[in-house]
Formats: C-alpha cells, sequence, structure tokens
C-alpha cells in the first residue's frame, strides 16, 4: 500500500499514512485512526487536506561516476584502515587513521 501525506491546517501537522489509493480521508480523526496517533486537543471533524510530495528515489552510483563528481569513498577495511576507491592519481590507494600522508586531498576536489 502507498504512504500519503495529509496536512491539518488547525494544529499545523503533517502525518504520513499508509493506505489504499481507493481511500480517501477527509479528517484529521480518520488520520489519526489509520495513522494510530493520538488526536491531541484538535477536533475530530477538523477538515485535512492530502499533500504531494515528491518520491524519495535512491539511485546507485558507481564508484567512477563519483570520483568523475569529485567525491571521496572510503571503505573501512580493517581497524583505522580504509580504502580509498575514488583516489586520485596523486592519492594514496589506503587511508590509515595512524599515517596524516595517506589522508585524502579534498583540496585538490573542492573549489572557491
Amino acid at each position: 500500500m502507498p504512504f500519503y501525506d495529509y496536512y491539518c491546517e488547525a494544529n499545523g501537522r503533517t502525518v504520513e499514512v499508509n493506505h489504499t489509493a481507493q481511500a480517501t480521508l477527509k479528517t484529521w480523526g480518520e488520520v489519526c485512526y489509520v495513522a494510530q496517533i493520538p488526536l491531541g486537543e484538535t477536533d475530530p471533524m477538523t477538515p485535512v487536506r492530502k499533500v504531494i510530495s515528491a518520491p524519495a528515489i535512491a539511485i546507485p552510483v558507481a564508484n567512477s561516476k563519483l570520483k568523475e563528481l569529485g567525491f571521496t569513498k572510503l571503505i573501512r577495511r580493517d581497524e583505522g584502515v580504509f580504502e580509498n576507491v575514488t583516489a586520485l592519481d596523486h592519492e594514496k590507494r589506503y587511508f590509515r587513521s595512524d599515517d596524516p600522508t595517506s589522508i585524502p586531498d579534498i583540496r585538490s576536489k573542492v573549489e572557491d
């Protein structure tokens, strides 16, 4: 079942509710019942409106694309040891917490 956001102007709250696409919630009481939250001091007959929200979409990005975009991605390999999978040519591939020379060169990736 999809998730929908409902906004109540009387109390300024937005509540995320999971219900079928055919269901239509019109009052604060209906939203609270479906979301299984307390009514609080808001009148249960107070009207609510459905809020249109952009969906959250996660798209996997390859390490090469992260490198191209200027990101640094470290993967923990051992206690205090990280692999810099986006290392530039002048950077060390492995970052060790006890070796300051192995720290990724952030200044070469960040511009003012």
